[in-house]
């Protein structure tokens, strides 16, 4: 690879600071600009880049005329701040004035629609915005599209992600996506159109890797649904399902979004408590009044059992967390040779012994440090704004995965019938 700038902003956030240190791994000679508001905590960053390639610098997004200063010359800017709501558009904007690449991991459904109408303006200044290029989006895409390639025709395709027991350490960035997206619209892409349902209430299962085997998951409103229709018009459906483990996990955060969503609290309070229950603190009342109400929702509809919910309570008094079982995986249906068929990528290992998922913060860091490779590897060779499934080829991306410092087996394996069997390794690996 030839030197490169890369700015990277909110380099102090877990998730962004694993892309980092895997994208210098993958890229030696690169020159990383480091930005967020809270500089102190990037001292330790700095000194593990060697060779000095790597500086600090206090940047206030919101603060245009730095933003600008600290973005220009780059040769990819890299939006690690969440949450993409709010810290998208301005980072999108100033990319544009100073006409460098853009790539981030965004997985709010309205930043990404907000990214995708500004088609025409990154067209025209001749730059590139990846977006959604971490998990889920982002692997999960590429899984689907290695999966498609095998059948002639597409009918529907399921997205699922399940995140372990990752207590305590959760950013209240994180939390508070995790409420955005239990309670409220859900835009998918149903009988060939889009449409709208409630997220969080339709369910489906999936045999999921990492220790987790066949799981029942929550419709989940996430950008997969809004970007990939794009790809593949004739499907009739393509859904995002998703979920927790332990189960109590989304009764909680169902709860707790709902009373957000209706305004029996804000935003503030449903993190708060959130956050005081991760760390053992006693929360405000109405928060219990609505875990109870979506554990019994949550109860009722068959999802898991008052025994279950008891135990994580107890388990969560003790400080005691849950073995972590988590995984991304994309199934589609069709057709091959004139006969219905079904494939299934899926990540096949997670937790401490796993180089690729040990937690959701990991392998979405290395997904997006595989992404930036990929990026910074076609440098001037587009311009608009382009989801995974537009421009990430399977092969490419596992073997960029490999870069990073992830092995092999535990990038991707293909499930076929009852018997799941390794996907070939990437090209560049055999």
């Amino acid at each position: 690879m030839s030197t490169s700038k890369v700015v990277f902003i909110g380099a102090a956030g877990e998730m962004c600071q694993v892309a980092l240190r895997r994208f210098a791994k993958a890229d030696p000679d690169a020159q990383l600009v480091l930005c967020d508001i809270r500089p102190d905590l990037l001292a330790d960053l700095v000194r593990q880049v060697p060779g000095g390639r790597a500086t600090a610098h206090e940047l206030d997004l919101y603060d245009t005329a730095a933003l600008n200063a600290v973005v220009e010359g780059a040769d990819l800017v890299v939006l690690g701040a969440g949450p993409y709501i709010r810290t998208s558009a301005p980072v999108i904007e100033a990319c544009v004035a100073e006409k460098v690449p853009y790539l981030d991991f965004d997985d709010d459904v309205e930043s990404t629609e907000h990214a995708l109408s500004q088609f025409e303006r990154l067209a025209d200044a001749g730059i590139p915005a990846y977006i959604g290029c971490g998990a889920s989006p982002g692997m999960s895409n590429v899984l689907a599209v290695d999966a498609a390639g095998e059948l002639d025709t597409v009918e529907n395709i399921d997205l699922a992600w399940v995140v372990g027991d990752e207590r305590p350490g959760i950013g209240r960035a994180v939390l508070e996506h995790f409420l955005h997206i239990t309670a409220g619209d859900c835009v998918t892409w149903e009988g060939g159109r889009r449409v709208i349902h409630e997220t969080f209430v339709e369910t489906g299962s999936a045999p999921m890797g990492g220790g987790l085997g066949e799981t029942l998951m929550l419709e989940t409103a996430h950008p997969e649904a809004v970007t990939m229709p794009r790809k593949w018009p004739e499907a009739q459906r393509i859904r995002v399902i998703g979920g927790l483990d332990p189960a109590p996990f989304n009764g909680l955060g169902r709860g707790v979004g709902l009373a957000v969503h209706e305004g029996r609290m804000t935003m503030k309070e449903g993190i708060d408590f959130l956050e005081a229950l991760l760390y053992q603190r006693i929360g405000k009342p109405k928060g219990y009044i609505a875990a109870l109400s979506g554990w019994r929702a949550q109860v009722n509809a068959g999802q898991t059992t008052w025994g279950e919910v008891l135990r994580f309570a107890v388990l969560s008094m003790l400080r005691r967390t849950y073995p972590y079982k988590g995984g991304l995986l994309a199934r589609v249906y069709g057709t091959k040779d004139g006969k219905p068929a079904v494939t299934i990528r899926r990540t096949p290992s997670a937790g401490p012994a796993s180089s690729l998922m040990v937690d959701m913060g990991d392998v979405t860091g290395a997904a997006c440090a595989a992404f930036m490779a990929m990026a910074l590897e076609e440098a001037g060779g587009r311009s608009g704004v382009f989801a995974p499934e537009d421009w990430a080829e399977p092969q490419a991306f596992y073997a960029a995965l490999v870069r990073t410092g992830c092995r092999p087996d535990d990038i991707v394996e293909t499930v076929g019938g009852a018997s799941p069997t390794p996907a070939r390794e990437p090209a560049a690996v055999q």
